[in-house]
């Protein structure tokens, strides 16, 4: 891959590089036209989800017959993948990991620094640097905001960088996951995202999913948003200041009833209080934000139920009988739409067909 005239130049030291916009750091982190690092909700424009959420629907389509996995299987059989997650993750991780099988890729995985030479007094830099001798790609969640970010403006100064995607960092970017949100509303609305009313509902203030997803909206016409949340846990400045600069309209309110009957979507978050300092979450009431039994009369018929999870109790559980909860699908969609954002990376998605 050729590297564009904005990585053969010399780079600013990462104290000066942190703080630019996000718009000019893009070209930084892609090749060829291409995404290479995966780091940010706003590197996905809408061409490219369009063309991503093709490549993951025919993902869908080929590998259902052997001959056709085992197709998919070889595009990528000589690439390496590491998922290094330094923070807890379940579904996050077993979603790349498949992903990866899909396309053939060989993995290995770190999910415990303590394993590491860290313990050590090495820096997380320099054990990142060492995994990516071995490997063709990294994977990585970390709970420190900007560390996935550094991670790949490091490998990109180096002589043999390798693409990082970023599994989540910290509460500020999580881009896989609006990848597959945006795509399991495409899914939901038949390829049809304009002119819709968004609802996010809960911890919006430390939530990067309901961050990131908020992000990619701009990629959509007519879009409205409502974010529903007790006053503790309201979206952060910096997400509302991007809906302004893009002119899309929002509403911040505490009124959930009022909101849903004319959402067409309606994503539920858990309350995230692993972000606690001093057991803060306690003294809020977040009963007034669940989704209960009662309100599938009250949402539209053709609404759907969103979740990242993991859930806790903001959605009954009775709920996911109903064919508008769709979280369960979600779930499943994140698979394909990794798959098909690392064959758009190593530049095999147009061999799937």
């Amino acid at each position: 891959m050729k590297r564009t005239q904005e990585m053969t130049s010399v780079q600013p030291d990462w104290e000066n590089f942190l703080p630019r916009p996000i718009s000019d750091k893009i070209p930084f982190f892609s090749r060829d036209g291409r995404v290479y690092d995966c780091l940010f909700a706003q590197q996905f424009s809408r061409d490219l989800l369009a063309h991503l959420f093709r490549t993951a629907d025919a993902l869908r389509e080929v590998t259902q017959k052997k001959g056709g996995a085992d197709h998919v299987s070889s595009l990528l059989s000589d690439k390496r993948a590491m998922l290094y997650f330094a923070q807890p993750s379940t579904r996050t991780f077993m979603s790349f990991l498949n992903a990866c099988h899909i396309l053939g890729m060989k993995t290995s995985e770190i999910r415990d620094t303590s394993t590491s030479s860290e313990v050590k007094g090495e820096t997380p830099e320099d054990t990142v640097r060492t995994f990516s001798s071995y490997v063709d790609m990294i994977i990585m969640r970390h709970p420190t905001p900007g560390f996935v970010e550094k991670t790949a403006w490091l490998m990109n100064r180096t002589g043999r960088p390798v693409p990082v995607v970023n599994g989540g960092s910290g509460k500020d970017q999580h881009p896989t996951q609006a990848l597959l949100d945006t795509y399991t509303l495409y899914r939901s609305f038949n390829g049809e995202l304009d002119n819709k009313h968004i609802v996010m509902v809960g911890d919006l203030k430390r939530g990067r999913t309901v961050r990131s997803l908020s992000y990619l909206m701009k990629n959509y016409k007519n879009i409205s948003l409502s974010f529903v949340s007790p006053k503790e846990f309201r979206m952060e400045a910096d997400i509302l200041d991007f809906l302004k600069r893009h002119g899309i309209p929002y509403q911040e309110t505490e009124d959930f009833a009022g909101v849903m009957r004319t959402a067409d979507a309606i994503y539920m978050t858990r309350i995230q209080d692993e972000h606690d300092k001093a057991g803060e979450s306690k003294g809020v009431d977040y009963s007034p934000f669940y989704f209960r039994q009662e309100h599938l009369k009250q949402i539209k018929k053709t609404c759907v139920i969103l979740h990242p999870l993991p859930r806790r109790h903001e959605i009954e559980v009775s709920v996911d009988d109903d064919p508008r909860a769709v979280f369960w699908r979600q779930e499943r969609n994140g698979m394909w739409a990794r798959a098909a954002l690392m064959a758009h990376i190593f530049g095999v998605d147009e061999k799937i067909a």
